[in-house]
């Protein structure tokens, strides 16, 4: 089996917090569904496991604060084109999240939204081409 990737994130409403991430064309993954627990495949081997808030401290130690969303981590997940950031973006703002910051410079692209939880996710996409000329020149 491929290694897989889970980001856990607590949050306040697991059903609005499944059906956020589902609006997003994300899938559901029954196969991680629990009690307190949901899981939302971006990609084969990534995905959102979202849990309530009594869950999540389960996971963590009692006192941790749960929700609202620590602010300085921000979920940084790469696309294949730029179209793709605008599309994950903007449904995130249509299914209730908050559009953040935007940023273009040619060779990389990001725009940023935030969970109804205020969860921070940065969509991005770098060009192929100029990330591969940056590796070969730090090699040299």
């Amino acid at each position: 089996m491929a290694p897989t990737d889970f980001i856990t994130l607590p949050v306040t409403d697991l059903e609005r917090s499944k059906r956020f991430y589902s609006r997003l064309g994300w899938g559901l993954h029954p196969t991680f569904e629990g009690a307190g627990a949901g899981t939302v495949e971006i990609r084969e081997d990534e995905h959102v496991m979202v849990l309530s808030e009594d869950r999540h401290l389960r996971l963590v130690r009692p006192g941790t604060p749960g929700t609202p969303a620590d602010a300085s981590v921000v979920n940084a997940l790469s696309v294949d084109s730029p179209e793709q950031i605008d599309t994950i973006v903007d449904r995130a703002v249509r299914a209730g999240g908050t559009e953040g910051d935007t940023q273009d410079y040619g060779f990389l692209r990001s725009r940023c939204f935030r969970d109804p939880d205020g969860h921070q996710w940065e969509i991005l996409w770098v060009d192929p081409a100029a990330a591969s000329v940056r590796a070969t020149s730090q090699q040299q």
